[in-house]
């Protein structure tokens, strides 16, 4: 453990440098929030799919109750390991997606158990007493009367569990898992010591390929090891098995409240790596160090943003939704810097930056990334570099990835946002020229030899996807409007690099969106190559429609953030556009589990005189749609991207679009809260956000002050935040200020609790 305290030391004095006060903030983290099942048939919409199992921020492992096995089914795999409620935990799984609605990884599953042991039996025990906290989980299998708990670094996990008298067991089971990949393989190195790996993929349909090793230890000598191969026992003599069920069985006799600690590290490169992951960061079986070193772990980043006043639920909202947030993307590069390539055979390795995977970009790039570059900018710098290098593997900048592979989940160039607005908000220590050539790469690559951007030939053609001659293309209006999102972000990029034809050229091609609109409708809408708009064209629907992804156009027509402006003209001007706007949340078309249309409460602050209406709708779904409860997250949580929603809302301002420097503002919820900046990247020190009379029902701004002088406008600079300094915000519960006349004939101008 002595590694794991010095850097517990380092943190300390990095933290004296920088005047963070670090505060045990974890208390408010309630790792069950997101962890209830949706409604049924609507799972993966419903449900949040987080979980309650121990990791720390970005790590490579985590580790979880395993509790949706059915015995009846056992090849129906869920998105999450754990489903709050269910009646038996099956083990416990290591290497799980937070919030992710495909199912994929949550393997290496570890269960403790009492009695004779039965090949092909299926193992699993009712449970009580759970227990969650960053970095911590434990529960009572009753069954068993074991009492389980679980604590991870990085990359090791370490397991403990308290035995009652009698014949128990530690089964290792290498062959289950979410994952819809079969094979398996594993290894008795010695009594106490098993390694192997577990085959991924096919996550959300796609093909492809990947493995991840591991290696795990026991701290104490069984009377016996054992392996397995699809319900057959080899006794001792055999040392290493392969298929798609396999494992190995641990038997011991033990004494009343004895303790027996597993630790399990992984790698992606090899069960050598998985090895030296353990070697360097649990050296020995100390499990309350490791629990202790985690808790500081999240300690150390939660309190980057202190928050007073509020509710107590307040802050568990808003703790729980950062803890959420930091938990993807994570690390990939092992202790000793080794990484496998993406799509490669061959190893890299690093010894000045941190190898991050895990991007589920087409989600995150919104204002996740923006987060981490005003918040954690040393770590947006080491996933724009972790998004160059995989451009320099592979060839393109990618869109979904995890391990060394591509999944082409979803649609649409989202790395090119995160990068321009990574570099724009000042984050810089990455090499810019490598990153500009690397997106014009992806933009400008003929489709025939470019897998990233599906139907750019015929956008470019047509100045749109001709739903017609879509094959290929998921969502033909959807994947252009994403097309435009990630140009525009390449040519403010270009223009702040003195590029002028490259802006002229992106700036162009970013305003094609312009083909998809239809003013008859008013509404964003797929056509043919003939330019007819394709019929029957459905707007009364809360489903996917025809040319979108994951929506319909309520979701899609106002998802034009980098030229709000230009889509008010085309729907008519100001007033219409707030009144179209407004229809859209009074019959519920808009969709907080949505991704594409969660900017659309913000879009009244482009109205003058209609900002109350941002501030109106931002309280409601925050008090709303958000809780304290398991099933307090309204959707998927996406790798922590309704997680960030929450976190700015209720900070009370918002990044309007990646490349775009302003953010609008709402009315913030707590009293007080301190963004402390590294001063690394910004000399402002801190930014302090004040609010008088915050309250839940307070959602309307009298005022605005920054530095003391009257703010005159309802959004915020990036470059003002990260000088440092003060914004303030005086809060009524009525509207007071706007006239009444911008008020009629609008829906309902309440504030609806």
């Amino acid at each position: 453990m002595k590694r794991i305290f010095t850097l517990i030391l380092l943190t300390v004095s990095l933290q004296a440098r920088t005047q963070i006060q670090t505060l045990d903030l974890a208390r408010y983290v309630n790792p069950f929030i997101g962890t209830a099942e949706g409604m049924p048939g609507n799972e993966t919409k419903d449900n949040a799919y987080t979980n309650p199992g121990a990791v720390v921020p970005w790590g490579m492992i985590s580790i979880t109750p395993f509790n949706i096995y059915d015995p009846a089914s056992p090849d129906k795999r869920r998105p999450s390991a754990y489903i709050h409620g269910k009646e038996a935990i099956s083990g416990f799984t290591h290497v799980n997606l937070s919030g992710v609605g495909c199912n994929e990884l949550g393997v290496f599953c570890l269960m403790p158990t009492t009695g004779e042991y039965t090949p092909g039996k299926v193992y699993n025990s009712s449970y009580s007493n759970e227990q969650a906290s960053p970095g911590y989980y434990s529960v009572r299998l009753n069954d068993y009367r074991v009492k389980v708990e679980l604590a991870t670094t990085l990359r090791t996990s370490i397991s403990r569990y308290t035995f009652p008298k009698g014949r128990s067991h530690v089964i290792l089971n290498v062959g289950l898992g979410l994952t819809e990949q079969k094979g398996a393989f594993v290894r008795r190195i010695s009594d106490t010591e098993v390694e192997g790996f577990k085959m991924l993929g096919n996550m959300c349909g796609r093909s492809f390929v990947n493995i991840i090793y591991f290696y795990a230890k026991l701290s104490k000598a069984p009377m016996k090891c054992d392996v397995w191969i699809h319900n057959r026992l080899y006794e001792n003599y055999q040392r290493e098995v392969a298929g798609d069920d396999v494992g190995a069985v641990f038997t011991y006799e033990t004494q009343e409240n004895e303790t027996i600690e597993v630790k399990l590290g992984i790698s992606y490169v090899s069960t050598e790596n998985a090895r030296k992951n353990v070697e360097a960061e649990v050296p020995s079986f100390d499990f309350d160090g490791v629990r202790q070193a985690a808790r500081e772990a999240w300690n150390k980043e939660l309190s980057r943003i202190i928050v007073e006043g509020g509710s107590e639920n307040d802050k568990v909202k808003f703790y729980t939704a950062l803890y959420h947030s930091l938990i993807h993307p994570n690390i990939y590069n092992d202790a000793n810097g080794e990484y496998q390539k993406f799509q490669s055979t061959e190893k890299g390795r690093i010894t000045d930056y941190e190898r991050y995977t895990l991007f589920s970009l087409w989600d995150t790039y919104r204002f996740v990334h923006p987060f981490y570059s005003l918040v954690f900018p040393d770590k947006a710098t080491n996933m724009v570099k972790s998004l160059l290098d995989i451009s320099d593997e592979n060839g393109f900048l990618p869109r979904w990835t995890f391990g060394g592979q591509e999944t082409g989940a979803m649609v649409g160039d989202p790395s090119l946002p995160v990068i321009a607005d990574t570099w724009l908000r000042g984050v810089r220590d990455f090499d810019i020229n490598r990153a500009y050539k690397a997106m014009k790469h992806n933009a400008l690559t003929p489709e025939q030899n470019n897998y990233m951007r599906p139907g750019m030939t015929n956008w470019l053609k047509y100045g749109y996807i001709p739903e017609d001659a879509s094959l290929g293309v998921w969502g033909s209006v959807s994947t252009a409007l994403e097309y435009c999102i990630a140009d525009w972000n390449l040519a403010q990029l270009a223009k702040a690099l003195g590029k002028t034809d490259d802006y002229k050229l992106f700036l162009g091609r970013s305003m094609l969106y312009k083909n998809n609109f239809d003013p008859q409708t008013g509404f964003m809408r797929p056509r043919n190559m003939d330019g007819q708009w394709v019929t029957p064209f459905i707007t009364d629907s809360h489903k996917q429609e025809q040319g979108f992804t994951e929506g319909n156009t309520w979701n899609y027509t106002f998802m034009v953030p980098h030229d709000i402006p230009g889509l008010m003209h085309l729907i008519g001007g100001s007033h219409k556009f707030t009144e179209k706007l407004e229809e859209c949340f009074a019959k519920e078309y808009f969709d907080i589990t949505n991704e594409p249309d969660l900017a659309y409460p913000w879009l009244f602050n482009y109205v003058k005189g209609e900002e109350w209406r941002t501030q109106k709708h931002v309280r409601r779904i925050i008090n709303n749609d958000f809780s304290t409860d398991i099933n307090g997250l309204p959707g998927n949580d996406d790798c922590g991207t309704m997680s960030t929603w929450l976190m700015f809302a209720m900070m009370g301002f918002y990044p309007s679009c990646p490349g775009n420097m302003d953010y609008q503002l709402s009315a913030p919820v707590f009293d007080k809260i301190t963004i402390y900046l590294n001063p690394r990247y910004y000399h402002g020190g801190s930014f302090v956000i004040e609010t008088e009379n915050a309250g839940k029902d307070n959602c309307y701004i009298k005022a605005i002050e920054l530095n003391g002088k009257k703010h005159p406008s309802y959004s915020i600079s990036h470059n003002d935040i990260i000088k440092g300094g003060n914004l303030k915000f005086i809060l009524s519960s009525k509207l007071e200020s706007t006239p009444k006349s911008r008020r009629d004939n609008l829906v309902d101008n309440s504030f609806v609790q």
